[in-house]
């Protein structure tokens, strides 16, 4: 279960990059930078909860 470590950061690279393309399509006035910065809110939720999802199984599996 150590790959859940890492794609919990894969999350948040994904949600670095569609918010830098949403930033760049909002300067440009693009009408699709909300794609792009919805995709970037779900990146970030994403990172954070499983981060606690992490956390939590890795808890479980301390308990006796």
């Amino acid at each position: 279960m150590n790959y859940l470590k890492f794609t919990q950061y894969a999350y948040l690279i994904a949600g670095l990059v569609f918010a830098y393309d949403a930033f760049t399509k909002w300067q440009t006035e693009d009408p699709n930078y909300i794609i792009s910065a919805i995709f970037a809110v779900i990146g970030v939720f994403m990172f954070f909860f499983r981060q606690r999802f992490a956390k939590k199984f890795e808890d479980r599996n301390k308990k006796p």
